[in-house]
This record gives structure tokens, sequence and C-alpha cells, in this order.
């Protein structure tokens, strides 16, 4: 089944980026209720799944999200990188109409019998902030550096090669198609859907927990949307190696997290980032290792790089990632 997203030269123009905590969040509990998920995903929902056992709105969310999943779910973020509340908002915020439509189609409800949305949204909302808090939010530094180092890749595609390139590296179900963007599968003239991208434009939104399939917002109130999978995805969940596990007692699990992200030269900010810590924090445990001889910095105008030493590779036996 192909879904085509016809473009006008001004809604190419309003192409962009950005990363959805709250579609994350949504995309990590279908795999945690058994309807979705590839193998990779495995690690950490094994260690998942019996933190949402008590959640006490889990029926209404495995109504929801076990199996179609509604478009109200995953309403477009307005900015590159949201925050968790402000993506709440705007569920909250759903309309009516839009609302009952979609609750109707993937519940099999006549439209009589749809709820209010007044009597979901709000403990949806509230139940999506936990589960959010509780799986999602000690691995969102990590998933995050992943999510925004394939962003800055395909920003680099954009700029070398435009739009089609852009495009014809996405997924291998994605073609650009005489203005048209074709995704899953070749177009044929009985598709089953066709989204006007107008005047909102498309927005590209690289995904954790979508791996490695390809999904587009088939009902869009604003701009269009794709969720591709993310470049790094498999690297996430591999277990530290023998040499950071034996090290983290002595160093502290956080100094021993800063050295292994230092395999490569990163910013503060770009620490603070991927480790999921404030950038004060990250500063002071630089400090520490660099005073130890583990860690180099070098400056540039305003901006300072890391890196670790020689040292710190012997000390991790150079197989550190």
């Amino acid at each position: 089944m192909a879904v085509e997203i016809r473009f006008t030269a001004a809604s190419v123009a309003k192409v962009r980026f950005a990363v959805s905590p709250l579609g994350e969040t949504v995309l990590a509990l279908r795999i945690l209720l058994g309807t979705a998920g590839h193998a990779v995903h495995q690690p950490w929902a094994r260690r998942a799944r019996p933190l949402l056992a008590g959640e006490r709105e889990l029926p209404l969310l495995r109504a929801l999200i076990a199996g179609s999943l509604p478009s109200f779910l995953f309403p477009v973020p307005q900015e590159r990188l949201p925050s968790m509340s402000t993506e709440l908002e705007l569920l909250r915020a759903t309309g009516e109409a839009f609302f009952r439509r979609e609750y109707g189609a993937v519940l099999g409800v006549p439209g009589e019998e749809v709820p209010e949305p007044a009597a979901v949204l709000p403990r949806l909302s509230e139940a999506l902030h936990r589960c959010h808090e509780l799986l999602i939010a000690p691995q969102w530094g990590r998933m995050r550096a992943v999510l925004e180092a394939d962003v800055g890749r395909r920003a680099l595609t954009l700029v070398d090669g435009g739009v089609q390139a852009l495009f014809a590296e996405l997924h291998r179900d994605i073609a650009w198609d005489g203005g048209q963007l074709v995704v899953h599968g070749r177009r044929t003239p009985n598709s089953a859907y066709t989204v006007d991208a107008g005047g909102h434009g498309l927005v590209l939104l690289p995904s954790v927990f979508n791996w490695p399939n390809v999904g587009v917002d088939k009902s869009p109130v604003t701009a269009a949307s794709i969720r591709y999978p993310a470049v790094g995805v498999g690297l996430l969940w591999e277990p530290p190696s023998q040499e950071l596990t034996g090290l983290a007692p002595v160093l502290g699990h956080t100094r021993t997290a800063v050295l292994a992200a230092l395999a490569e030269p990163l910013t503060t900010a770009a620490l603070a980032g991927r480790l999921g810590i404030t950038p004060s924090a990250v500063s002071q445990h630089l400090g520490a290792l660099r005073g130890a001889g583990l860690v180099s910095t070098q400056r540039k105008g305003r901006t300072a790089l890391h890196l670790r030493t020689e040292r710190a590779n012997h000390l991790l036996g150079d197989s550190a990632p």
C-alpha cells in the first residue's frame, strides 16, 4: 500500500526536521505491549517491560496503542527539539472532531459512543508523562544524541544534494517521483492514501523505536510528517565493555561514561546532551578527569572540545566505543 505526499513549490521549501520525545514514548510503549518492535530493541524491552506493569492506565494505553495508532498521539512538533511537556500540551489541545474521528476509527466505536475528549486526553497525557519519566527519560540523553546526530547528517545531505538526494537516502521505501513523495512501495493508480503537504510543508522525524520501519501520518492536521529510522540505533542498547564495567566502581559511572563518549571530540553541551546531565555537572567531571590526565581540552574562541588522552585509552584497554 503506497502513500503519496503531494508537494507544491512552497511546501518543498518548508521541509524541516524535528525530534519527538512524545512520539518515541508512544512507539516504545507499542513495543512493550507486544505488538511491534525489532529484535534490536529487546535488550531494552526486557528491562523496561516489568516497569510498565504498575501503570494504572494500562487498559487505556493498550486500547489506543496496541493496534492501529490514532494520529492525535503524534502532534507534529512546532520546533526542532520540543520538550515532553510541550508535546503533551499539543496532545491535550486535540480538536474534538479530530479526536472523535481517530478514536472511533481505531477502536471501532460508533461516533455517538466515542467519549468526550475531556474524559480521555487528560488521563492519557498524564499516563504518557509517567511512562516517559519511567521508561524513556533515563535513556533520553543517549537517544537524543543519536537522533540529533542523524539530523545533522541529513542536513548535510540536503545542503550538498538538495531535496531529491535527501529523500533518496532516508529509507528504501521512500522515493521522490515527479514532485510527489511516495512511501511504502511504488506508486499505483489504486493508492489507498494521498496526503497533501499543502502550505504547512513536511516534517521529517528520525526515530529510535520505529526502527527499522518508516511511518507516515495519513491524517495530518497541520504539516505532513514522516518517521524514519535513525542511523546508529543498533548501538544504543549494547552492554558496556568489561573494561568500562570494571572501571565504573573506581571512577564512578558518570565519569566512566564521559570517558567512553570522548572517543571523539565533543563540546561540553554535546556531552551533556549525550549523557542526559547538566553542562555544569559535565564541567565538574571534566575538571577531575583533566586533572588526572585522562581528558584533554582544546579551546577555539568560545568553543571547547574535549577528547580522552592516550592514558585514558590505555586505562580502557583500547576497547571502549
